[in-house]
């Protein structure tokens, strides 16, 4: 391809002799006579004097009757002297495909990057200036929008046999169309045609783009069409044609598909046609298998240690907890709870018998001795307890007296007096 409009802009013009200033170009990659639908490519070549201390953020744009993209390909790195300063390029490529005839100006815009200037970092922008290119008709027919490219295929490929169905059957038509010089989104679709007896369905289509075709590299749209048959019969899957502008020959060209029949043959069984499922389901990758496989030997590794730890510890988090729960039992919050719990739902004698144990518990020989230093009204209510149960007396104790009055004193804090007279009166 030849150069055509070439544009630069020097940051500095024209003082670029005497200062080393960042500088950008802009040019226009055509051949002989651009159509509409034609992909134009556009160079954008940024310069800084020493190196880049980070990459050139190119923006996108807006153009009338016109797409605009940034392909994805790889950036150029480029060198140039200019009047003895050694300069660092890089070079991205824009992709402008005009929908109409007409001149076409792509507009100014600045594009960001950092440099080294006299060894510190630098921000700066360069202004990429301004560029123009003319769009014809087609030498073929004057079409206003056409789909231009070079070397376009076009291929079909069937599971299985298309001449052997069986009521029932599916039948996968996988068509291709591969160009060069042009961006998988703007490939056209193929119309497939109808088939009158058989279901059609249509999976999304697959587009991409950087396919390596030998040397060169090509965009490609992939379209599925599912076929069924839920009655016998012969049916024919019409031919197909596409057309396109090739830019090389600067003519409009035609490829094709031949028809093809299908023949549907009974089933084994009698079925309906039942809707194929077009979307396969997604495949992990082989480096998400690894890193499952990685997690779930991470995992039993934890849960090994973990079992490992606690095969260990549990006897001596048993101890503990024993201790701990002994030492709860054995509280005087815990006994007084029970003490309390006795006086309000037990029996008589298992309220007086409670209550020895709780003057033993407090350090006192008996329940007299204990009472011997109780208030009044506990004394009282226990004299009640025991004329009723051994003087057969007509007593009815307050067990909600009873038990507030039973914590009065602790047995840390009790003197036992002892029974015993002395020895030497």
């Amino acid at each position: 391809m030849m150069k055509l409009l070439p544009a630069v802009f020097l940051f500095s013009a024209p003082a670029l002799a005497f200062s080393a200033e960042p500088f950008a170009r802009a040019t226009v990659e055509a051949s002989n006579g651009i159509v509409p639908g034609q992909q134009v490519r556009v160079d954008i070549d940024v310069y800084v004097p020493d190196f880049f201390t980070s990459p050139p953020q190119f923006p996108l744009f807006d153009l009338p009757n016109a797409l605009v993209t940034l392909p994805a390909e790889r950036s150029e790195n480029l060198t140039q002297t200019v009047d003895g300063v050694q300069y660092t390029g890089i070079r991205k490529t824009y992709a402008v495909v005009p929908q109409a005839s007409g001149t076409f100006t792509l507009p100014q815009f600045g594009v960001e990057f950092g440099h080294s200037s006299e060894g510190k970092e630098t921000k700066a922008t360069v202004n990429i200036p301004s560029v123009s290119f003319t769009v014809g008709g087609s030498t073929a027919k004057q079409q206003e929008v056409t789909f231009a490219a070079t070397d376009l295929t076009v291929e079909q490929a069937f599971d299985h046999d298309a001449r052997s169905m069986k009521v029932g059957d599916a039948l996968t038509r996988t068509i291709t169309i591969t160009a060069q010089n042009t961006q998988a989104m703007m490939i056209p679709p193929l119309d497939p045609g109808t088939v009158p007896g058989l279901h059609r369905y249509e999976n999304a289509p697959v587009i991409q783009d950087g396919i390596d075709v030998g040397r060169d590299t090509a965009s490609r749209r992939t379209e599925t069409y599912v076929y069924t048959a839920d009655k016998e019969g012969s049916f024919v899957i019409p031919a197909a044609s596409y057309t396109w502008f090739d830019v090389s020959s600067h003519e409009s060209k035609s490829a094709s598909l031949p028809a093809m029949t299908v023949n549907v043959t009974a089933a084994g069984t009698a079925s309906a046609a039942i809707k194929p499922v077009l979307e396969e389901a997604p495949r992990p990758l082989p480096h998400v298998n690894r890193q499952r496989i990685a997690i779930i030997i991470l995992s039993l590794l934890a849960l090994a240690a973990f079992a490992w730890i606690a095969r260990k510890m549990l006897p001596v988090l048993g101890g503990r907890l024993s201790l701990a729960k002994d030492r709860y039992h054995s509280s005087h919050g815990y006994r007084l709870k029970l003490l309390r719990r006795t006086i309000a739902t037990g029996s008589e004698m298992e309220i007086y018998a409670h209550l020895a144990q709780w003057s033993r518990s407090l350090g006192y020989r008996s329940l007299g001795d204990w009472l011997r230093d109780a208030p009044d009204e506990l004394r009282s209510q226990i004299d009640m307890l025991s004329a009723r149960l051994f003087k057969s007396a007509d007593e009815t104790i307050d067990r909600t007296k009873l038990a507030t009055a039973v914590d009065f004193t602790k047995a840390d804090t009790v003197l036992i007096e002892s029974v015993l007279p002395p020895l030497n009166p």
